[in-house]
């Protein structure tokens, strides 16, 4: 398997608002970079949305290590979805799951691809992930 870093990241103007999403995929020397938004939405949607956007990306299964600023999307797809699926897609207090039209694709997504999700702080100096949020922005301004 191809081995793949990849940098997430999402951006919103207001909440909901004007939003974007941006991810940076690294094989090898070569990198690619993609971004996109959406006119009305929320931080966590676009956060969803770059991790999905840029799996879809991949053309096979790879091996991926996977970083994020979100911890929603971390402490998601790592701890929370295995509850929410067996409880039909309902959070512990019986609530519907928020999102739960990307989470369903997101889990969909993983399943092709062995990935190593890792956190990293926000606008801490991480060059993979400051690039990502310069790409949301840039998803935010195409709107």
């Amino acid at each position: 398997m191809d081995k793949i870093k990849i940098y997430t990241d999402g951006a919103c103007k207001g909440n909901p608002g004007k939003g974007g999403w941006g991810a940076l995929l690294i094989a090898g020397k070569n990198e690619k970079e993609l971004f996109g938004g959406e006119a009305e939405t929320t931080n966590n949607r676009m956060e969803l949305m770059a991790v999905i956007q840029a799996l879809a990306a991949l053309k096979r299964p790879c091996d991926i290590a996977l970083h994020t600023d979100s911890q929603y999307v971390l402490k998601g797809i790592t701890e929370w979805i295995t509850g929410w699926k067996a409880k039909g897609w309902k959070t512990a207090s019986k609530a519907p799951v928020k999102n739960v039209d990307l989470w369903q694709q997101l889990d969909a997504a993983r399943e092709v691809h062995q990935i190593e999700w890792i956190w990293v702080r926000g606008h801490a100096g991480d060059a993979g992930n400051e690039r990502a949020d310069q790409l949301a922005n840039r998803g935010v301004e195409s709107i």
